[in-house]
């Protein structure tokens, strides 16, 4: 594919031109994707994930900035909400780092998640391989924001940040119960409001209380650090950029890095199987039998897990 020369030479234009291509899934963009497969690898890919309002956007804004006075480029991945009534998307993440736009150094690209759960869009992961390909020392991926579910940024991602801001309610218990088990680093945004010092403390406990509960692709070794920043001002962002960096240092002296990067491709290729197999299956027995397996459920005819052995069977 031509634009595949042309995305290791740095074209922007190939590059937004091939991404665009990946969200509408054809048969082209696998063909570039494969052809740019041996290329990837290099980049460091950052997440960072929370509940709205905790100024995620911001100081995505910041860690840029940051990398780039540290001679990295970065590739932006700002994942946006998708309209249930339009079908559209705001993408405002790129009206919020506008400020950016004008360095050469970085490539922004927002995402709608066009129905996809778990805070990602379907195609997010392949969009951080362009990037990588493309040369980019860092890939940031910017969350949807939508809680607990957010959890399907640590298959994606080798370092991920979740932030946290002062007077959210109940958001750190949300915390404990989701997304501090897939915490490297803890952020406290907008840490200059009232109550920044208590969230902070709460998340010191609750990761004091999850002490032995490492999981898979953890290790005792680190313990998330709890950071306090202001993203607006960018005061505590150099704080973060280092406990990024050391990290990324942990990993690869631990072993967990190529163990994130095994768990990542298990979790694409699992992820394409399922794509490619349902719409096999599909394509297969048609829509006329799907809406009558539909059907005979609605009539409580048959149950769903009933209908779903019947369709394999058939095949």
């Amino acid at each position: 594919m031509e634009l595949v020369p042309r995305i290791l030479e740095g074209d922007r234009r190939a590059l937004a031109r091939l991404i665009s291509l990946i969200e509408d899934n054809g048969p082209p963009a696998q063909a570039a994707l494969a052809a740019l497969h041996p290329h990837t690898g290099r980049a460091h890919i950052v997440g960072v994930t929370g509940a709205p309002g905790t100024g995620k956007s911001t100081l995505v804004n910041e860690l840029a900035k940051g990398f780039r006075r540290r001679g990295a480029t970065v590739g932006i991945v700002a994942v946006d909400p998708t309209s249930p009534f339009t079908g559209g998307a705001l993408l405002g993440d790129r009206v919020r780092m506008r400020d950016l736009a004008g360095d050469p150094g970085i490539f922004i690209r927002s995402m709608a998640t066009r129905g996809s759960l778990g805070g990602l869009a379907r195609a997010t992961g392949d969009v951080v391989k362009v990037l990588d390909a493309a040369g980019f020392a860092v890939v940031l991926v910017e969350t949807v924001g939508v809680g607990q579910a957010e959890v399907d940024i640590a298959r994606t991602a080798h370092t991920t940040i979740v932030v946290e801001a002062p007077g959210l309610g109940d958001d750190v218990q949300a915390l404990k119960a989701g997304l501090m088990e897939i915490a490297d680093i803890l952020v406290v945004n907008k840490a200059d409001r009232p109550g920044a010092a208590q969230t902070a403390r709460a998340l010191e406990v609750a990761l004091e209380l999850g002490r032995n509960n490492t999981g898979p692709g953890k290790s005792a070794g680190w313990r998330p650090p709890v950071l306090k920043t202001v993203a607006l001002d960018g005061n505590g962002v150099a704080e973060v950029l280092e406990a990024i960096a050391a990290h990324r240092a942990y990993l690869e002296s631990s072993g967990l890095w190529n163990y994130r990067e095994q768990e990542r491709a298990r979790a694409d290729l699992i992820g394409a199987l399922e794509r490619e197999m349902l719409a096999r299956l599909l394509a297969r027995m048609g829509e006329a039998a799907l809406e009558e397996w539909t059907a005979r459920i609605v009539r409580r005819e048959a149950d769903v897990y009933t209908a779903v052995q019947a369709m394999l069977e058939s095949l």
